[in-house]
């Protein structure tokens, strides 16, 4: 899965289903939107020192957040619009995730 980190489209990032997941392990989205709904730098720079401060707390033994900041969080193209698109892709992934156990009960 790619998503586009720039109105022209052309920059992507490269999303992974273990990326996904690790995101969902750690919550990382959970009250990072203000309740005025926009995602700017300033949101991404907020994400950022989130993980930041979880990796510190971790001593850096999660490799799965590690991968994570690497390849998504702190890739050079990851911008505003890089982490809305990553929220949709994210939401769009959970939902999927929902019906499909809702199909299996």
């Amino acid at each position: 899965m790619q998503i586009t980190t720039n109105e022209s489209g052309t920059r992507t990032i490269e999303i992974t289903e273990g990326h996904l997941d690790t995101i969902a392990k750690y919550q990382l989205f959970r009250n990072l939107i203000d309740s005025n709904g926009i995602i700017d730098e300033n949101v991404l720079e907020k994400l950022r020192m989130n993980i930041r401060s979880m990796l510190e707390n971790s001593a850096g033994n999660d490799k799965d957040l590690l991968a994570l900041c690497f390849d998504v969080i702190y890739h050079q193209n990851m911008k505003a619009m890089g982490l809305h698109n990553l929220i949709v892709l994210y939401n769009k992934h959970i939902t999927e995730h929902a019906q499909d156990n809702a199909a299996t009960d």
